[in-house]
């Protein structure tokens, strides 16, 4: 007799990842419910951006059609999946193009959605979530290793929270263009791979070993290339990896002479030409750590990203804890960093219809809000500036770039002239967005420059276009000091292009 589903039970969530890796593409939807998630489509294809990035760091357009033409494919699997519940993020060859603006925007035009490029620890930490997941909950620590086309993650963690995070510049596509560029293999080429890996390993290598881990794990296409292989030709398990059967597997590769007649059974024949370059630094890993051996894990990055989707919003946001942190660390005063975050969310719910504003950016202008004091640890000399710094610079688990950028800004707009270049230089297509809860939170410094006891709420606040109109109480329209602020305030906002009107019947009493 089948069991009918609880009348409480929640409905599944329909969440999307893509990873634009350097080498593939990974789309992955899945229903989450009940912590877990069920698969609904699964994607990948090789497109080694990587491939395409000169020695200036342009991305040609070969590798930007490649891209897009993936893309096309995946688009129909995301169609109808709101935005809070995708996330699309991009990694070293993203990150290190000089250019990957020109193909984000391309990419976002047709997908509708907006790509995030992520910082190399929060990849090691997205890599982290999805494989801790894949694997079963046993005590002791991890040593996850993640070789990509072009950066390698080493993270150690504990059940689901990394302990160390590192991204490092090494990968398949970009080592195949650096060491076996001419296609041709030897054991010299080989091996001055494996040192160039090796040198990349030298600055983590002693503080990892000293941290430990009772288990070590590889993730994604050169580790389960390498594991399948092995398993093939009978030198293992399926899913384990032996030093004996890596060197024995390292003889055989070179070899082949050439990466044209690279070929094994296991191996995948779109993988074969950068597979060497992914051995090398696999090899090198083995001999950095002293490994005996590693086991291979499904999850992933794609996957970790659909677990931290599934927790944003929620007490489990990583990005909680990462403010969290950073309040504790540079010892912002929370009483005032919670007035003004009360008085800007007071302001945002009295436009947030004429300004067609959504509860992310409230959630945004909040955080902003609560760390607008940031840079006072720096100096109070142009603390906002300091403040902006901090926040674009720092690795901030949890938070893409493009959202570090959004809190940087709102930082450096909070006080003194609108920074107008500043806002010009965010994406397009948030300029608006930004530039309207940067004039909010300005407002909510000023209503709390007297660093009151609880927030200041006591006004009204409309908006018509970039016109402001504000409404004080008749207590706070008896503040000389306050009226003099927003009269400052409105000259900014006037040299900036637009409007703050403070009720004149108030400001005249």
């Amino acid at each position: 007799m089948s069991r009918m589903p609880h009348a409480d039970a929640p409905e599944p969530r329909r969440l999307a990842a893509i990873d634009l890796g350097s080498n593939s593409f990974h789309l992955l939807v899945a229903n989450y419910q009940h912590d877990q998630l069920q698969v609904v489509a699964k994607l990948g294809e090789k497109v080694q951006l990587a491939a395409g990035l000169d020695d200036d760091g342009v991305l040609n357009e070969a590798a930007m059609q490649r891209a897009l033409a993936c893309l096309a494919q995946f688009a129909s699997f995301i169609e109808g999946i709101p935005s809070p519940h995708l996330r699309i993020v991009g990694t070293n060859a993203l990150r290190d193009a000089c250019n990957s603006r020109e193909l984000i925007e391309r990419a976002e035009a047709l997908l509708g959605h907006e790509i995030e490029i992520i910082a190399g620890r929060e990849e090691a930490r997205l890599i982290y979530l999805g494989a801790a997941h894949a694997l079963a909950d046993v005590h002791g620590k991890r040593l996850i290793v993640d070789i990509g086309g072009g950066s390698t993650e080493f993270i150690i963690g504990e059940r689901f929270e990394p302990l160390a995070l590192e991204s490092l510049h090494m990968g398949c596509v970009a080592y195949t263009r650096r060491f076996f560029a001419d296609g041709e293999l030897s054991e010299k080429r080989f091996r001055r791979a494996e040192l160039a890996a090796l040198s990349e390993l030298a600055n983590i290598r002693r503080p990892y070993r000293e941290l430990g881990w009772a288990d070590p794990v590889g993730s994604s296409g050169t580790i389960k290339a390498v594991a399948s292989i092995l398993a093939a030709s009978g030198d293992g398990p399926e899913g384990l990896i032996r030093l004996e059967g890596l060197h024995a597997l390292r003889d055989r590769v070179i070899g082949f002479k050439r990466l044209d007649k690279v070929a094994m059974e296991g191996l995948k024949e779109d993988r074969a030409k950068v597979f060497p370059a992914g051995l090398a630094i696999l090899c090198a890993v083995f001999e950095a750590f002293d490994l005996t051996h590693m086991r291979y894990s499904d999850g992933a990055l794609r996957e970790g990203v659909l677990y931290d989707l599934a927790g944003r919003n929620t007490a489990e946001d990583s990005r909680l804890k990462t403010l969290n942190g950073l309040c504790r660390r540079y010892g912002i005063e929370m009483r005032q960093a919670d007035n003004v975050a009360g008085s800007a969310a007071a302001a945002f719910d009295q436009v947030r219809e004429a300004w067609q504003l959504g509860s992310e950016q409230r959630q945004f202008l909040i955080w902003a809000a609560k760390l607008h004091e940031l840079g006072l640890a720096v100096s109070h000399s142009k603390f906002h500036r300091h403040g902006a710094y901090l926040l674009e610079n720092s690795d901030l688990p949890g938070f893409s770039r493009p959202e570090q950028q959004a809190l940087a800004f709102l930082v450096l707009a909070h006080r003194r002239k609108f920074p107008l270049a500043a806002l010009e230089a965010q994406p397009r297509g948030a300029r608006l967005r930004y530039g309207r809860l940067a004039r909010l939170l300005r407002l909510a410094v000023i209503l709390n420059h007297s660093r009151p006891e609880g927030p200041i709420q006591d006004f009204t606040l409309s908006a018509e276009g970039d016109t402001l109109d504000l409404v004080l109480s008749d207590t706070l329209a008896e503040r000389a000091l306050l009226l003099n602020d927003l009269r400052q305030e409105s000259r900014y906002q006037q040299a900036a292009g637009f409007t703050l009107r403070v009720d004149q019947a108030m400001a005249e009493t």
